[in-house]
Parts: C-alpha cells; sequence; structure tokens
C-alpha cells in the first residue's frame, strides 16, 4: 500500500517542502492539509490537545502518532510514551524527531498495557465504521491497567448536513452520517480510499457502554469537537 502521508511527512522533515497535503470526503471538497500543522508545538495546538496532553500520565500509547508531536511532548515532560502509526514514514519522522519507542503497529496488533492511552485529532476516525466501534473499544479496554484512562476526542459533523434554512439534508436509510469516505493525495498520488469515522459523543457514550466502559465528556471545542475520557 502507497505510504502518501509517511512519504508527505518525510518531505517535510528533509526540507523538502514544496505543497501541502490534500484530502477531501464524499461530503466535502479538496482541503489543504498544511504539513507544518503536523509539526506544531504544544502552544499551537488545540485547546483539546493541550487537555489531553495535561491529562495523561503513567505509561502512554500514543495511537496514530503522526510526526509524533505529542509523544514529543510527553516523553519531555518525563513520562513512558510508546508511538504506534501504521505509516511507516510516520514513524521513521517520529524516531528521528527524538521519540525514543516509536513502532509500526497497528492498534488491534498492540499488546502492551498502558495507564493511558491517546487517541487525538479524531480519535474515532481508526474505528472506521460505527458498528466496528464495540470491537475496537473491547481491545482498547484489554490494553488498560486499573484505574486506566483513554483519552479521546471526535467531531459531530451533523452541521455539515445543514442547509440554509435550518434543515438537514441526511439521507436516513444510509449509514450513520459520522462515517465518510476519505481521500488523501500529495503530489499528484492518490492513497486508497478509506472511510473515516466521526463521532457524535452520545454515540460514543452508547458504544463505550456496550462494553462495560465510563465515559465522560472532558471539554468541548469551539466548533462541534470534543475530548472525552474513557475509563
Amino acid at each position: 500500500m502507497k505510504d502518501i502521508f509517511g512519504k508527505a511527512l518525510l518531505d517535510y522533515f528533509s526540507g523538502d517542502f514544496t505543497v501541502n497535503i490534500v484530502t477531501s470526503t464524499n461530503i466535502s471538497d479538496d482541503d489543504e492539509l498544511p504539513l507544518a500543522y503536523l509539526f506544531r508545538e504544544y502552544k499551537d495546538m488545540s485547546k483539546l490537545e493541550q487537555k489531553a496532553l495535561h491529562l495523561a500520565k503513567g505509561k502512554v500509547l500514543d495511537v496514530g502518532c503522526g510526526a509524533g508531536s505529542h509523544s514529543l511532548y510527553l516523553q519531555n515532560k518525563g513520562l513512558d510514551v510508546k508511538a504506534i502509526d501504521v505509516s511507516e514514514g510516520a514513524v521513521e519522522v517520529t524516531q528521528k524527531r527524538g521519540v525514543k519507542n516509536a513502532s509500526l503497529t497497528s492498534i488491534l496488533d498492540e499488546t502492551e498495557t498502558f495507564d493511558t492511552i491517546l487517541l487525538m485529532m479524531n480519535g474515532t476516525g481508526i474505528f472506521q465504521e460505527l458498528s466496528k466501534t464495540p470491537h475496537y473499544l473491547k481491545h482498547l479496554k484489554s490494553l488498560l491497567n486499573p484505574d486506566g484512562q483513554i483519552l479521546i476526542d471526535s467531531t459531530d459533523i451533523k452541521y455539515m448536513y445543514e442547509d440554509d434554512d435550518g434543515g438537514y439534508w441526511q439521507d436516513m436509510h444510509a449509514n450513520y452520517y459520522g462515517e465518510l469516505d476519505y481521500l488523501l493525495s500529495y503530489k499528484g498520488e492518490e492513497a486508497p480510499l478509506t472511510t473515516w469515522l466521526y463521532l457524535d459523543f452520545n454515540t460514543l457514550l452508547t458504544a463505550c457502554k456496550s462494553v462495560g466502559l465510563n465515559c465522560e465528556l472532558v471539554m468541548e471545542g469551539e466548533h462541534y469537537d470534543y475530548l472525552a475520557r474513557i475509563f
């Protein structure tokens, strides 16, 4: 599989920056994802991210670490951090930036246990579909130490279906409205089409209860986004 995301991160890290990543979904047009944003420092992160990093404790698993910005911050605070991603390029960049423990690993293949599991930048995205969410949550639960926690963010994208009159144009016969077809491209190359899941908080809460997990709303962001703590 083409590692378009990893190639972009490696290019930026090595100074070969000419264009940004372009993303699109089945309900939105092309949008640029600035590569510099993926290398941001704590002071440039959103309040939700800063809150999650403040709450992180003990041994931490950073799922979908990207360029390793969250892992690097927590490691510099003295926490024991493991960063994982399915992008080989992302893991290489994370290692080169100084994260001591970065691994090319899918979350479903992870077997260690942790005090904090961090899933940021729409962490529910890795669940792909609403129907798969309980399966992922069960596995995440198995990776928690006693009194461990999962810190996860997402966005209720219902607003994207709102029309000019304030009504909604959702197809009631379609799948959950937060399941999006997601396409990423970089320098004329396209990554394989994937499914990316945005979960509203109440739906996440229901899914957590179904597998014996508690879920609390920690903080709401400025644009329908939120941070949740699962335990």
